[in-house]
């Protein structure tokens, strides 16, 4: 398993120099990447600051040499398709081939696609998300691209240079479990980024070696189903470690056992302050 801190891209982590740092020492104290969160708005009505996630993750390239980078998770659809291929491919190119493009449909979807005269509906934003994943892995081969959705449209044209990694940027999909269409999409591209829904308090459960083990099952049989059950696939599950230390690596251990391969670290009860996940970093992973 490896091990990824997660974090907002709005109060202080809005700060490219604040997200810079801390993926300096996440790689200094063992981590594996550093995600950041893909927001317009977020809660509008909470008037948060909120950074450019692009901005961030040059920030956090430029400070670090081996651990990977990504949006956890960019909603697609509210993007132009032939912008995010160009952004991604640059961080790719900058950081020697470390990117991982974590996508969804975004939330919360009044706010941040509403607010701005764009559908809120679903199913639409899934099919601009599909067609947008479509067009931008025919974008990143470096050859000429014409595709015709009714969404996305590129006609006649050659996107270069490519990426480092080939065949392309790898696609992690997110959304929420037990919901199932997400997790379809995911296991179309080259990983899974499952959400447990909020409990009472508001906050995500930590994630079960139960849950997590339906969850890898589903996603083998449709990988099976698609004849891509050869290809190499990631499971991240996100994660608040336990005080003690042997407990957080054992859970951490347990997971992985069910097919988890990726824990990202979020401190879910404190969104906004960089100094408390400034202390978790530093302690190192939960390695079991």
């Amino acid at each position: 398993m490896r091990f990824a801190v997660d974090v907002p891209n709005f109060g202080d982590f809005a700060d490219p120099r604040v997200v810079a740092e801390l993926a300096r020492r996440a790689e200094a104290a063992g981590w594996d990447g550093l995600f950041v969160w893909d927001h317009v708005t977020h809660r509008k009505e909470l008037r948060r600051k909120i950074a450019d996630p692009w901005v961030l993750l040059t920030a956090a390239a430029l400070a670090t040499e081996r651990i990977r980078l990504g949006t956890m998770i960019t909603p697609v659809a509210r993007r132009r398709v032939s912008k995010l291929a160009r952004e991604v491919t640059t961080i790719d190119r900058l950081t020697g081939g470390r990117m991982i493009l974590g996508v969804g449909l975004g939330a919360p979807v009044e706010d941040e696609f509403g607010t701005f005269g764009e559908t809120t509906d679903l199913k639409e934003i899934a099919a601009c998300l599909d067609e947008g994943l479509e067009a931008l892995n025919l974008l990143w081969s470096g050859e000429p691209v014409r595709y015709r959705g009714a969404h996305v449209v590129i006609d006649d044209v050659t996107f270069l240079p490519t990426p480092v990694q080939r065949p392309r940027v790898p696609i992690w999909a997110g959304g929420y479990w037990p919901v199932k269409a997400p997790m379809r999409r995911a296991a179309r591209w080259d990983g899974a980024a499952p959400i447990m829904r909020s409990g009472a308090e508001g906050l995500p459960p930590q994630p079960d070696a139960a849950t997590v083990a339906e969850i890898s099952a589903f996603l083998r049989d449709c990988r099976a189903e698609a004849g891509l059950d050869t290809e190499p696939f990631d499971l991240l599950m996100c994660a608040m470690s336990p005080a003690n230390r042997g407990a957080a690596a054992n859970l951490a251990g347990s997971l992985a056992q069910v097919g988890a391969t990726w824990w990202a670290e979020c401190k879910w009860d404190d969104l906004e302050s960089a100094d408390p996940m400034f202390r978790r970093v530093d302690q190192g992973p939960p390695r079991p």
